[in-house]
């Protein structure tokens, strides 16, 4: 361990970014000792754009970090289903499964299960990063802090990509992401389904709260055309007969659905300016491959 610095801010490790993939860095490395500090905008709990699908292989992991998935109510998901635009579906069991929980709920419990693990955290907005004499200054609004390791765990584009100039931050991306919870009795709890639509193709899955999680990737240049999510789930998402039956059933439980714009699928180097990129800032595979 290095001793602080005279301003107070040293640390082993500066964490940008609280997604699953900061939070659970950040608690593998206290656990091992290192004095860690985690950066993030946001406050917790909160919703995020995600398929809320997890893979079963993840359980042991879950446990190792001391997340209680059967305790925060996670959803057993068997059976997989899925449809063309017109309709045609296909179902299967699935082999490993998985379960079902919202970001909301799984966030807030790695968050919680860091704290107790001796990570800090200060919610604030990264304005800059840099490297000399083998140390990082990590600049945000209020502070500055210093470490010999940085890992990038910032999500899919952020200031920090700018700052560091990185190859897929200057080109556009046509892909954005729409996620809503809704209120249906109908939808199978051990269920996953995805349906395709023009442009686009969207997962329904139960979540711990008994909603159904709907959460689609779809083409900008077919949603540019409608003046909302609203219109293009009816103009379009619906357009797939089984979203139209699931939409005459449901309930949306959000005021507005959360969102997220380009989207990118180019390739992301592992290392930049020396900071170590974590999950989505190390790079994204297609959501439609299975975990991302």
């Amino acid at each position: 361990m290095k001793p602080y610095d005279y301003d107070g801010h040293y640390y082993d490790i500066v964490i940008i970014g609280g997604g699953l993939a900061g939070l659970t860095a950040s608690i593998c490395l206290s656990k091992k000792g290192y004095q860690v500090l985690l950066i993030e905008r946001h406050h917790y709990p909160r919703h995020k754009v995600c398929g809320e699908y997890v893979s079963n292989e993840v359980r042991e992991f879950m446990a190792y970090l001391g997340i209680d998935l059967h305790n925060l109510g996670a959803v057993s998901i068997s059976k997989f289903s899925i449809s063309g635009t017109k309709g045609l579906q296909k179902s299967a069991t699935l082999p490993l499964g998985g379960f079902g929980i919202s970001r909301f709920t799984l966030d807030n419990a790695l968050y919680q299960q860091s704290l107790k693990s001796g990570t800090e955290f200060r919610f604030e907005t990264v304005r800059a990063v840099t490297f000399a004499n083998e140390q990082f200054q990590v600049e945000t609004n209020n502070q500055f802090y210093r470490a010999p390791v940085v890992i990038g765990a910032h999500g899919k584009r952020s200031v920090v990509d700018k700052n560091l100039n990185r190859n897929f931050i200057s080109k556009k991306s046509p892909w954005i992401g729409i996620k809503c919870h809704y209120e249906n009795d109908e939808f199978p709890e051990d269920r996953v389904a995805l349906h395709c639509f023009s442009g686009g193709y969207g997962g329904l899955s139960k979540t711990e709260s008994g909603a159904v999680n709907f959460c689609y990737l779809a083409h900008y240049g077919h949603f540019k055309k409608y003046k909302d999510v609203h219109d293009f789930n009816r103009a379009v998402v619906r357009e797939n007969p089984h979203m139209n039956a699931f939409f005459e059933q449901s309930k949306p439980l959000f005021e507005l659905p959360k969102s997220i714009a380009q989207i990118s699928f180019s390739k992301k180097e592992p290392v930049e300016n020396h900071m170590l990129m974590c999950g989505d800032s190390a790079g994204l595979i297609h959501p439609l491959c299975g975990n991302g």
